[in-house]
């Protein structure tokens, strides 16, 4: 356990559920991408469930590979201290996008815009816009719940600034 906490630079014993969470993540994507390339000539189950074992577990490990390789790269460009951070940081933007397409679906539809009534020359752009703001309350909220909320708010304000809006 001393050389887990060591590798991933964690002080704290709270800060080890970020191991598990991050494992969880990689198996997710890789099954949900298994999922989307399943060969449906099996005839046998069992094959079907080998090959998405096996298939779900190879893409886990280069995802895992690649996010190693991101670690690297953004640790220093992000100024993190640990790299159990660049894991929080992972999780909160993952849950971030798609809670804000999630969240925006349903307003949309408050104010009176399906794809049905609405040409989708009008329908994605408002969408998007919608997303938008949605995305900007979700991240600083997610980072205060994963314990980042300094990085986010920098993040947040870095980010607005681009669009000419400062908080500074």
């Amino acid at each position: 356990m001393q050389k887990i906490k060591k590798n991933w630079e964690i002080t704290h014993n709270w800060e080890l559920i970020f191991i598990p969470l991050g494992i969880i993540g990689l198996l997710a994507c890789g099954y949900f991408i298994a999922v989307l390339i399943l060969p449906t000539t099996f005839e046998d189950i069992t094959y079907e469930y080998a090959f998405m074992a096996i298939t779900t577990l190879v893409l886990a490990f280069i995802f895992y590979v690649f996010t190693m390789w991101l670690f690297k790269k953004l640790r220093t460009r992000w100024d993190v201290t640990y790299r159990w951070e660049l894991i929080a940081i992972f999780i909160v933007f993952a849950i971030t996008g798609s809670l804000s397409a999630r969240l925006s679906g349903p307003f949309i539809e408050f104010i009176g815009l399906t794809k049905e009534s609405t040409s989708a020359w009008i329908f994605w752009p408002l969408r998007i816009l919608i997303i938008f703001p949605i995305y900007q309350i979700v991240l600083v909220g997610m980072g205060w719940v994963f314990g980042q909320h300094a990085f986010f708010w920098e993040f947040e304000k870095k980010m607005l600034s681009r669009f000419g809006i400062n908080l500074s």
